[in-house]
């Protein structure tokens, strides 16, 4: 027989039920930590109950301006005060934050502004040219703000006024606008393009709000932790380390042009103990070997592409402590890791350098992942050789992709999120990404993992960055072709050398039939695209993509 008493008189009601919000995060370490340091940007610093006051009176100027719920307010900038106070503040007016790669063209800012119905957009004056060229491609020009930061090279002024003066118009007892529902979109986040179709990402106030508690508790955050932040602010909110070091308290070191010396630099004059990076800056950092190790170890999140075993070997030699994770744009951040087991302390450094390479479990506050056919949904088996796509499904997942159903109903196809990742899964449970479902190359028949090729290329000692795509060949349909950035100040090899060295650790077939030598093309996330390599390599998808748009 079953009882209804669980079933009346239990209701939600304002006392046991609020929306879930990042934003309340913000005013939590204004009333503790009033005076701790908020924000360092180069000899600028302020506090907690600063940056708290900022951030209401910039959402209170953008609600006199009209600013509300369902409006786009754009942000052109890099990791500076005006880029963290706008995941705060634009939210806190009701409207929905779109943070834009500043290293697209002209074209590319266009479309987000067009497609993502942007009504205000603030532009920090280094890309105020950049962004007068893609306001001039626009039907509808959007208001425009200047922001003049002072460590950036002035451009000219193409706003109606400047943030500060933006900001003086409102007040700092503005009240807000609080999501009346947690599902309500809190950021539109454009992916960064390594495919060259960006789409549009809507994230909610609840998703991004236990993403925030994810990365809290999945790394886990110290009390006020001191992050510098090398990821963009614009990709993907920072991973929510916008909101999730605010919610500890911590302090945000701001860095505008990220090299290994300004990352150097800032652990040493701010005590920097955390940040994040693509396998790109890690290796920029493992390349200045005239360092001496770090006076006290700093913690590094990695995603990505797996960052080669050699990088990893240089950067904990220096004193980094380095986490590999998975993330996403369409799951706000990163929601699997390869948490670290203690019994692997003792194996020899070519096996715990296999192991750092997975991406590992889902977190204690992810839900679900399999790696599986995607058409069946039948698990691979565990033996770490069968290939299946990577699906999640969880409760930080996009809410869908910006006026395209179409996408969304495939992305969520089932019941789960197709990442497009090619994984398997190993014994222990832990998944290892092998490729991108477009990257891998299929040659006679066999299938060929870009990741293996370019694990092998790393090793060498003059290879900085190695990327590899397909190429079409008559007799086998597909073969690799290595595009390779070599480190400054290395005698460069010759393409027959660097082939003869690849043969020495991989099966013939899967060596690179051709290696061009050149810088490679980049997202400012450090993702290379490949879309463009497989132009210039003339790839099969990419002839095909090119016949069809004739």
């Amino acid at each position: 027989m079953t009882s209804d008493a669980y079933e009346s008189g239990l209701e939600r009601t304002p006392a046991n039920h609020l929306p879930l919000t990042p934003l309340g995060f913000l005013d939590r370490a204004a009333l503790v930590h009033p005076q701790r340091v908020a924000v360092v940007h180069g000899d600028l610093q302020r506090s907690w109950q600063e940056t708290r006051d900022r951030c209401y009176r910039l959402a209170s100027a953008l609600s006199q301006r009209g600013l509300g719920r369902g409006d786009t307010v754009s942000i052109i900038s890099p990791n500076t005060p005006a880029m963290l106070e706008a995941h705060f503040a634009v939210p806190l007016a009701g409207a929905v934050l779109n943070s834009i790669n500043y290293r697209l063209d002209a074209e590319g800012i266009a479309f987000i502004l067009r497609h993502g119905d942007c009504k205000l957009v603030l532009v920090d004056r280094e890309y105020a040219q950049l962004a007068a060229a893609a306001l001039e491609l626009l039907e509808q020009r959007p208001l425009v703000i200047d922001i003049n930061d002072h460590q950036a090279a002035l451009g000219p002024a193409i706003g109606c006024c400047d943030y500060e003066t933006l900001m003086a118009q409102g007040e700092p007892d503005f009240a807000g606008v609080w999501p009346e529902d947690e599902w309500q979109p809190i950021a539109l986040n454009y992916t960064s393009g390594t495919t060259g179709d960006p789409k549009g990402v809507v994230i909610s106030h609840r998703s991004t709000y236990l993403m925030s508690l994810l990365q809290m508790t999945n790394w886990p955050l110290p009390r006020a932790p001191r992050y510098l932040w090398t990821l963009p602010m614009f990709h993907a909110n920072g991973w929510c380390f916008t909101w999730a070091i605010t919610a500890a308290a911590g302090t945000h070191v701001c860095l505008r042009k990220v090299s290994a010396e300004t990352v150097f630099d800032a652990v040493d004059n701010h005590a920097i103990d955390h940040f994040c990076a693509a396998p790109i800056v890690l290796a920029m950092i493992a390349s200045a070997t005239h360092r001496p190790p770090l006076d006290k170890p700093v913690r590094v999140l990695t995603a990505g592409s797996p960052p080669p075993a050699a990088v990893l070997k240089a950067v904990t030699a220096l004193g980094f402590e380095v986490d590999h994770v998975y993330g996403i744009t369409e799951v706000c951040g990163t929601p699997l890791s390869c948490v670290w087991q203690e019994q692997w302390n003792g194996l020899p450094d070519n096996e715990q350098s296999a192991l750092r390479v997975r991406q590992g479990a889902r977190a204690a506050a992810f839900e679900d992942l399999m790696v599986a056919d995607p058409e069946t949904l039948q698990p691979v088996p565990r033996d770490g050789l069968t290939s299946g796509e990577l699906l999640l499904r969880g409760n930080t997942n996009m809410m869908g992709y910006f006026k395209n159903p179409a996408a969304t109903q495939k992305a969520f196809a089932s019941g789960w999120f197709h990442t497009g990742d090619v994984a398997v899964m190993h014994e222990n449970g832990y998944i290892q990404i092998t490729d991108r479902c477009k990257d891998v190359i299929i040659s006679g028949g066999e299938n060929i993992s870009s990741i293996e090729i370019e694990e092998a290329l790393h090793s060498h000692p003059a290879v900085l960055h190695a990327a590899v795509v397909a190429q079409a060949d008559d007799k086998w349909g597909e073969v690799p072709c290595a595009f390779i950035e070599l480190k400054p100040g290395t005698a460069a090899p010759t393409e027959e050398a660097l082939i003869a060295y690849c043969m020495t650790r991989l099966a013939r077939y899967k060596c690179p039939r051709r290696i061009i030598f050149e810088e490679l093309p980049k997202t400012a996330t450090g993702k290379i695209q490949k879309f463009v390599l497989r132009e210039r390599a003339g790839s099969r998808e990419a002839i095909v993509r090119l016949a069809s748009s004739c």
